[in-house]
C-alpha cells in the first residue's frame, strides 16, 4: 500500500515540474518550500536532488555557450562549491531546525527580489572577485537549506548575459551546486536506497508538470504567473518561518 507521502510527493513535483516548465526554472525552491512543511529540510533535499540533476542536464548542454560560461563562471562555481563543502554540517547537525527558519526567510527574500524588479549591473572586471564571493555565500546559504538562489540570482541576472546563454548558464550553475550538495548528503548518509522509490516518483511527477507548463506556456501570460509564483513562495517562506519559530519558542 502507497504512503501517503508518495502522493504528496508526486503532488509537490507536479506542481514544481510545471512551474519549471512555464518559467523556466523554480523547481527545487518550489519543492523545496512545499515539502518543508512535511519533512526536515534535509530528508526533502536528499528527495530534491535527483530531479533536479537531471531536469538541469539538459539546460546545461541545450546551446552553444557552455565553454564561454565556464570562462566567466568558474570562481561562481569554484565558490558555490567551496561553499556548499564548508557548512555541510549546518543542515544535518544541532543547528538543523534552524534551517526551516532560515529557508523561510530565503522564499520571502526571493520573492521580494523578484517582485521588485531590480536591476543590478556588474562590469565585466569585477566578475571574478565578486563571483567567488558571490559563489562562496551562496554555497553556504545552499548548505543550510538547499535553495542556491541567493545571492546568485541576482548575480548571473547583472553580468550582462543574452537571454538564451543565462539560461544555459543558470543550468550549469545549478547542476554544479547540486551535485556538491549530494556530495553532502551522502557524507551523512542521507543518500541511500530509503529515497529510492520517493526519488523515482518526484522525477516522473517533475517530466509531468513539465510536460505540461511547456505545453501552457504558449497560452498563458507567462509574466502574470511568474508574479503570483513569487506571491506565493513569499507566503509559503512565512507560514515555514513562523510555524518553526513557533514551535522553537512558542
Amino acid at each position: 500500500m502507497l504512503e501517503p507521502i508518495l502522493f504528496i510527493i508526486a503532488a509537490v513535483f507536479l506542481l514544481a515540474g510545471f512551474v519549471k516548465g512555464t518559467i523556466g526554472m523554480g523547481l527545487p525552491t518550489v519543492a523545496m518550500g512545499l515539502l518543508a512543511t512535511r519533512m526536515a529540510p534535509a530528508h526533502a533535499l536528499a528527495i530534491v536532488i535527483l530531479p533536479s540533476v537531471i531536469t538541469n542536464l539538459y539546460q546545461t548542454f541545450a546551446g552553444p555557450y557552455l565553454r564561454d560560461i565556464l570562462r566567466r563562471l568558474w570562481p561562481l562555481l569554484i565558490g558555490t562549491c567551496l561553499g556548499i563543502w564548508s557548512a555541510s554540517g549546518l543542515m544535518t547537525g544541532p543547528y538543523a531546525p534552524y534551517t526551516t527558519i532560515v529557508l523561510g526567510l530565503l522564499l520571502v527574500i526571493y520573492a521580494i527580489v523578484g517582485l521588485s524588479r531590480t536591476h543590478f549591473s556588474v562590469a565585466r572586471r569585477n566578475e571574478t572577485w565578486l563571483g567567488g564571493i558571490v559563489g562562496l555565500l551562496t554555497g553556504v546559504v545552499a548548505a543550510a537549506t538547499g535553495v542556491q538562489t541567493i545571492p546568485s540570482m541576482p548575480f548571473l541576472q547583472a553580468i550582462g548575459m543574452e537571454k538564451d546563454e543565462l539560461i544555459q548558464a543558470l543550468g550549469v550553475f545549478f547542476t554544479t551546486g547540486t551535485v556538491m550538495l549530494a556530495y553532502n548528503l551522502n557524507g551523512a548518509g542521507l543518500m541511500n536506497m530509503s529515497i529510492a522509490i520517493p526519488t523515482t516518483i518526484a522525477m516522473i511527477a517533475a517530466f509531468a508538470g513539465m510536460y505540461l507548463g511547456q505545453l501552457v506556456r504558449s497560452r498563458m501570460d507567462a509574466e502574470s504567473f511568474r508574479r503570483w509564483f513569487l506571491i506565493a513562495m513569499m507566503v509559503l517562506g512565512i507560514y515555514l518561518a513562523g510555524e518553526m519559530l513557533v514551535r522553537l519558542y512558542g
